[in-house]
Parts: structure tokens; sequence; C-alpha cells
């Protein structure tokens, strides 16, 4: 497996822990928690995104 796929391996285990830690976070009634959670999530995923698009126009 090519280097760049476990990089996504990894950003998307990471985008569903914090998934489960909103869920958890909620049960628990923690705000701070579901805020942290979301922000997590939020750069995860911009973060996957961004390397992705990068990763497409190296490639072409």
């Amino acid at each position: 497996m090519k280097i760049g796929k476990w990089i996504f391996l990894v950003l998307a285990c990471v985008a569903a822990l914090s998934m489960i830690g909103i869920g958890i976070a909620v049960g628990e009634r923690s705000l701070l928690g579901v805020l942290l959670s979301i922000v997590l999530l939020n750069a995860v995923m911009a973060f996957g995104f961004i390397l992705k698009k990068r990763m497409r126009e190296k490639e072409y």
C-alpha cells in the first residue's frame, strides 16, 4: 500500500473517532466536548480534501 493511502486511512480513522467523540460528548452533555470534536472533525476533513487536491494536481 502506498504511503498516500495510509495517510488517508489515518485521517479517516481520526474523523470517525471525532464523530464518536461528538456522540459521547452529547451523551455527557458537554458543550466543550461537542465543540472540540466538531472543530477536530472539520480540521481533519479540510486537511484531507486539501491533501487529495494537492496529490491529484501533482500527479498530472
